[in-house]
């Protein structure tokens, strides 16, 4: 399960999720409170701005943030849940949630999961930048950029609810003391 919040929301989605896993997707310096139930080692932590292109003085997303992201998330046994956050629940984090989903479930249509996606949270408006690295880096041809154009820009908000992605396919996975 994986569940996408923001970071005003981040302590009460872990604690009713029971989640173990953790990323945080938010501009350097943020302060971002690790909830204690989550173990330093299981909470990747990415700074980066949430911007579309280069800009002067910010950190836009590179192919480092998805390529730490998709590794981070391959390695989650989906024994518990899994939170991903960023500031306001919107935009860097519904990215996230859609890269995560196509990297955990190859066989899964980009266009379905980009609806299942708009359909948990309309305000969703997954950062166009992260998206394009990870299909690039997933080697989806185009296909989630096109999904998540698709969908166009989500409802206006301040802060994105909490929702949870359903990701066809996705059940806890053995892991053994060799990987």
């Amino acid at each position: 399960m994986i569940t996408v919040c923001s970071l005003s929301r981040l302590a009460e989605t872990v604690e009713r999720t029971g989640a173990r896993r953790l990323v945080t997707l938010i501009s350097a310096g943020t302060e971002v409170p690790r909830p204690a139930t989550i173990p330093v080692e299981d909470h990747l932590f990415l700074a980066f701005n949430d911007i579309t292109a280069p800009a002067e003085g910010l950190t836009p997303p590179g192919r480092e943030h998805v390529a730490a992201l998709v590794e981070f998330v391959e390695t989650w046994d989906r024994q518990a849940p899994l939170v991903i956050h960023c500031f306001a629940g919107i935009s860097r984090s519904t990215a996230a949630a859609f890269i995560s989903a196509c990297a955990l479930a190859p066989q899964a249509n980009e266009m379905s999961l980009a609806r299942t996606l708009r359909t948990a949270a309309p305000s969703a408006t997954p950062n166009a930048r992260l998206v394009a690295l990870a299909d690039d880096l997933l080697d989806r041809k185009g296909r989630m950029v096109e999904a998540v154009r698709s969908i166009g820009r989500g409802e206006d908000a301040f802060e994105g609810l909490p929702f949870t992605l359903d990701v066809p396919g996705l059940a806890p996975r053995i892991v053994t003391p060799e990987g």
